[in-house]
């Protein structure tokens, strides 16, 4: 994993914890746009850089939203939906990949272990929180 975003060991850096992925959720954003960008202007470049753009920005938007969850059920809810976002996000980069429709291969590369390592990060996130929730017949 990139030293960039390493796990933290003190109470005083735990506080910026969040923030350290939600900058990486970020910046996994822009380098989708950049990609998004560099796609050819033909039909299958259109379609897929408008299936990319959305489904890549929206992880981080909807981890913002995560942040303000109103109770553990909605926080739950909502990483899930990062979740998924990521995974369509990582489909569609193995397509552009495959067909070669990305000038840059090996950013291209490095972006694919991106997204898995986030949807690994937030796929943990969902069975803690899941199971921190307690009894499913509890509401949290």
């Amino acid at each position: 994993m990139n030293n960039k975003y390493r796990i933290m060991n003190t109470k005083k850096e735990n506080k910026n914890r969040k923030y350290d992925i939600e900058e990486r959720l970020l910046d996994f954003s822009v380098r989708i746009i950049n990609v998004v960008e560099a796609l050819p202007n033909t039909r299958a470049g259109n379609h897929i850089a408008g299936q990319l753009v959305r489904c890549g920005t929206a992880a981080a938007s909807n981890y913002g939203e995560a942040q303000s969850s109103e109770s553990r059920r909605d926080f739950i809810h909502k990483i899930k939906i990062v979740l998924k976002e990521l995974r369509e996000t990582q489909v569609w980069l193995k397509i552009i990949q495959r067909k070669k429709l990305a000038k840059n291969q090996e950013e291209l590369e490095a972006l694919i272990t991106e997204c898995n390592e986030l949807i690994s990060i937030f796929a943990v996130s969902v069975r803690t929180a899941e199971k921190n929730k307690g009894p499913k017949n509890k509401r949290a």
